[in-house]
């Protein structure tokens, strides 16, 4: 008795002291978070990040912060969240061009799936196939005819290399069988702004954005590049209805460290995923032309390893290169 009294008294003392110690580990977050986006201000993940901000900040008692850092084609930002501490204080807002980029950008300084964690998927949206008004085609068929007939001579912007705007308009040169100019931006109001002044004629961009530019008369709508039409543009066709098989997207994800504690990572899937079931979401995003994703971790997980492989596949079909 003697011997075993010592032990007993200290399971005894750790057995008390464990709610104790469990309550003096730090909760999360105790500071801001901050949400980098490796694009410019106001493009699609510019607008996710800002509309996820606010909710995620009530949720969890502290500002979420959104930090646009572009440039590389996205991979200056992406690297800074790959080497930031996997606490959960610092969140990557990505898209298809991070998937892209596992083919396009052999040399970028980390890899997508080995160096950050996915946590969310947030929403997917089709884009406008839209002119200058002073290109003589008022319909895909009309365009492709007038490619063909000058090869090489016409350009294209995009808000840059490896962005789901470059891939749409790549495939959209493969599958059409023309020779025009990739003309890449550091952004998508860089890319638009060339197209409504007339300096590269033809774009293919964010459907909600366009839609007011056709209004304006800046730019002539062309087509949509979902499967079927767009509510947003019911007057214009789907690209497919003269490319059979054409689709182009942009969807957007979160994602962390890797290596950040996965409770972290699922209390903010569970949080993202209210947000997105919530009706005003789903009014929100339709009003943008864009629809949630709400996943879980290992369905978003598994998503992001289709989307590369499906993404090698179009980049090496069509040819594309970072240029």
């Amino acid at each position: 008795m003697t011997q075993r009294r010592p032990l007993l008294l200290a399971g005894i003392g750790a057995a008390l002291a464990a709610p104790s110690l469990a309550r003096a580990q730090p909760s999360w977050p105790q500071r801001p978070v901050r949400i980098v986006v490796p694009f410019g201000l106001g493009g699609s993940a510019d607008v996710a990040a800002r509309f996820l901000a606010e909710p995620l900040s009530a949720a969890f008692g502290q500002p979420f912060i959104v930090e646009n850092r572009p440039g590389a084609g996205a991979t200056i930002g992406t690297d800074a969240v790959a080497k930031a501490a996997p606490d959960g204080q610092t969140l990557l807002l990505m898209s298809n061009t991070h998937t892209a980029n596992e083919t396009l950008l052999p040399n970028r300084p980390y890899v997508l799936l080995r160096d950050l964690a996915p946590v969310a998927a947030i929403n997917i949206a089709y884009h406008a196939l839209v002119v200058h008004p002073s290109i003589q085609a008022t319909t895909v068929p009309e365009l492709i005819a007038l490619l063909k007939a000058n090869p090489g001579r016409y350009d294209y912007a995009s808000s840059g290399p490896g962005t789901p705007y470059h891939i749409a308009g790549e495939v959209f040169r493969s599958m059409a069988g023309v020779e025009v100019t990739h003309v890449p931006f550091r952004g998508s109001n860089e890319a638009r702004t060339a197209v409504i002044a007339g300096q590269v004629p033809i774009m293919i961009d964010a459907i909600p954005t366009m839609r007011e530019q056709i209004t304006a008369g800046r730019v002539r709508g062309l087509a949509t590049t979902g499967p079927q039409r767009s509510p947003l543009l019911p007057e214009l066709p789907a690209v497919a209805e003269t490319l059979p098989g054409y689709e182009a997207s942009i969807w957007l994800g979160l994602m962390a460290p890797a290596g950040t504690p996965r409770p972290i990572v699922e209390r903010l899937n569970a949080e993202v995923n209210r947000v997105l079931r919530l009706p005003e979401t789903a009014q929100r995003q339709a009003a943008a032309g864009a629809q949630p994703l709400p996943m879980s971790v290992e369905e978003f997980a598994a998503f992001l390893q289709r989307d590369v492989a499906r993404q090698r596949e179009w980049i090496t079909t069509a040819r594309i290169t970072a240029g």
